[in-house]
């Protein structure tokens, strides 16, 4: 598993790293792990665009992955490791004992061939997914739940891994890839390892067109806009915001502005906040 750079043949190919895939197995997926998946495009149960920048794209095949590792108990061999167009992390194809066929994702060092379970008195291994207070100290782990039963809802991102800091009462302190330390149910589920694909990072497009496969649409910045389209817009050259703070085109505060909510029943189970991010948009200049 590495990044592939190219020759610069093209404008596209001088900057393009691309992933070498030496970690993917199986080039076609499980047939019946799949489902159509329908694309939103950015829009909600109404029709109305609530997420700009989307639409278009490569048609994708959705892979049914398990997350909540409810199979308890029965071993389940690595059939192959598989390439994963709905995600940055790759996924393993298992085979239970019993015969049936489930998709996981993939944590770094899992190999074809290995077995995995889920349960309570499954071994320490990379790969098993145990409640929390049976995980030893200082393990790395991923798909963690945050409601027990529900599966796994945060760590799941190429190269990320949460480590567990401390168990105390009915609840085990977790380090999230965020720097964020929060408490979670012991009782909840984890899978032992962090994930895999972690040069995913280390990769460049090359070019505006790999985006648009990926159905990203263009950004234009709202100092370029006119004022009808953007309170940033309009002026003489390139003109200043002419407002306090940055803002989105609908007027609220932007580039670093806090939008959680003040009062979340789950602040108290953050035991310290995550690090603050770099200040992009210095000058509030690309909102």
């Amino acid at each position: 598993m590495g990044v592939r750079s190219y020759k610069p043949y093209s404008a596209g190919t001088r900057q393009l790293t691309t992933s070498d895939f030496a970690d993917v197995t199986k080039a076609t997926p499980e047939k019946s792990l799949t489902k159509r998946s329908h694309r939103k495009k950015g829009r909600n149960n109404r029709g109305v665009i609530t997420s700009r920048r989307r639409g278009g794209g490569h048609k994708r095949l959705y892979r049914v992955i398990d997350f909540k590792r409810d199979k308890r108990n029965i071993p389940a061999r690595v059939a192959a490791i598989e390439y994963d167009p709905n995600r940055n992390a790759r996924i393993a194809l298992l085979f239970y004992k019993d015969g049936e066929k489930r998709y996981i994702l993939a944590p770094r060092n899992l190999k074809v061939d290995d077995f995995v379970q889920a349960g309570e008195d499954a071994p320490f291994e990379v790969g098993n997914s145990l409640p929390l207070y049976r995980i030893p100290l200082g393990t790395m782990v991923h798909n963690v739940e945050l409601t027990p039963g529900k599966g796994g809802q945060i760590v799941r991102s190429a190269g990320c891994g949460a480590q567990i800091a401390a168990k105390e009462g009915d609840f085990v302190t977790l380090k999230l890839p965020s720097s964020e330390v929060r408490l979670i149910r012991r009782e909840c589920y984890a899978t032992i390892g962090q994930i895999g694909n972690s040069e995913h990072a280390n990769q460049s497009a090359g070019k505006a067109g790999r985006n648009r496969w990926k159905a990203r649409r263009p950004k234009v910045r709202g100092s370029v806009m006119n004022p009808c389209d953007h309170p940033h817009g309009g002026g003489e050259g390139r003109a200043p915001i002419g407002r306090s703070g940055p803002v989105t085109p609908w007027g609220k505060p932007t580039l670093g502005y806090k939008t959680r909510k003040k009062r979340k029943a789950s602040d108290a189970l953050i035991v310290r906040r995550r690090r603050k991010g770099s200040k992009r948009g210095k000058g509030g200049r690309n909102a």
